[in-house]
């Protein structure tokens, strides 16, 4: 079945953008040249951007940036490539970098699925995190939910052999339409065994979406899958 989220253009997220904080704005006006990836439909070579080479992991959906950030310091080791759309998020994950004095992120300011199309080479990813995505409660927007079998389909070709995929929710209905969709891929070996969610990685930071889920007493549910 032709995916409606890739072929019609329907989109994940819905841009609702806020106004840009005097911080933010500077950071985007001022070292975009420093942590900013131009989107363009065209293959990047990710090291000429982080001048090493190092394990790169990809980050989708960053929000505003403290996860990535505490993880990048964390792991200095590693390439953090960020994805987000949303300007004031790109630009508060610039202002933390810059705060923080860190020199292994970058971040495009695009849809994911054209990055996946066009931009990032094959074979180049270690890692990639899918943290608390938009849950699209409502049956008619399910649609519009991220993970599904043609998402998999572009993500897989950029990971290594043997890479991580981590994902995470406080939507328990996500939750089970994710665990579901990566279950069902021949090429993903779910490590905690199929059917099942991972505890929380001891290294993933708690984020501001999972303490909203935890006041709301919602659960929170992880996965992680290998690739073949």
């Amino acid at each position: 079945m032709t995916s409606l989220l890739i072929h019609r253009g329907i989109k994940s997220y819905v841009l609702r953008q806020g106004r840009l904080t005097d911080a933010q704005a500077n950071a985007l006006d001022n070292f975009w040249v420093n942590y900013g990836i131009d989107y363009r439909a065209k293959l990047i070579r990710p090291e000429q951007y982080f001048h090493r080479h190092a394990s790169l992991i990809l980050d989708i959906g960053s929000g505003m940036g403290e996860t990535l950030v505490q993880l990048a310091s964390n792991h200095p080791e590693n390439n953090y490539l960020a994805i987000e759309v949303h300007k004031p998020g790109v630009g508060s994950l610039i202002k933390n970098a810059i705060q923080h004095d860190l020199a292994n992120i970058r971040v495009i300011n695009h849809d994911v699925i054209d990055v996946l199309k066009h931009q990032l080479p094959d074979n180049s990813l270690e890692q990639v995190y899918i943290f608390f995505p938009d849950p699209w409660p409502k049956k008619r927007h399910h649609k519009r939910r991220l993970v599904n079998p043609e998402f998999l389909s572009l993500l897989k070709p950029k990971l290594k052999a043997h890479a991580r995929l981590f994902l995470a929710t406080d939507w328990q209905d996500l939750a089970e339409h994710m665990l579901a969709v990566c279950d069902q891929d021949p090429a993903l070996i779910n490590i905690a065994g199929r059917g099942h969610y991972t505890p929380r990685p001891v290294w993933r930071p708690i984020t501001k979406f999972e303490n909203r889920g935890i006041k709301l007493e919602h659960g929170v549910w992880d996965m992680c899958y290998c690739l073949k």
